[in-house]
């Protein structure tokens, strides 16, 4: 497998979402945000996808697709979005075929105990091509930092 670096090709994808398949298909020829978080419903990861959604008219207007992925399943997702009112859409990855693809199912540790979960990762990717990455990200300000190098490209 090719090491996931900038400028490398992104890997082909397909996860379940809630209006159906979300591929990296349906992405040819336009720009995507592709991020992945550990897990709904907690505090970073829904301040998060908040984030994303509250900038999603301006990723739109810029011509980018947003899409926010874990290994939650699609019955989370949809509570999880119920809730917070969030619109950027959620692909669900529960073998994490594709978070391993994009290599962010790392290793972690936690109060000294080692165990493999989500890195927090963003991948900015135009015409199937990964412009920029974002590894271990902070949440704070992160949306506005991908929303800029969006549409500088």
């Amino acid at each position: 497998m090719a090491k996931i670096t900038e400028g490398a090709k992104a890997p082909e994808f397909e996860m379940e979402g809630a209006d159906g398949p979300i591929r990296s298909a349906d992405f040819k020829g336009k720009t995507l945000v592709l991020y992945f978080y550990p897990k709904d419903d907690t505090p970073g990861c829904t301040n998060e996808n908040k984030d994303f959604s509250a900038l999603a008219p301006a990723f739109a207007k810029a011509g980018v697709a947003v899409v926010g992925a874990s290994k939650d399943s699609l019955k989370r997702h949809a509570s999880f979005t119920a809730k917070y009112g969030l619109t950027v859409p959620l692909g669900s990855d529960p073998e994490g075929k594709t978070i391993e693809a994009f290599e962010s199912w790392v290793q972690k540790s936690l109060y000294g105990r080692e165990y493999m979960g989500i890195d927090r990762s963003t991948f900015l990717i135009r015409d199937g091509v990964i412009k920029r990455i974002w590894r271990k990200v902070k949440v704070a300000g992160h949306a506005q930092t991908v929303l800029d190098a969006a549409t500088t490209l």
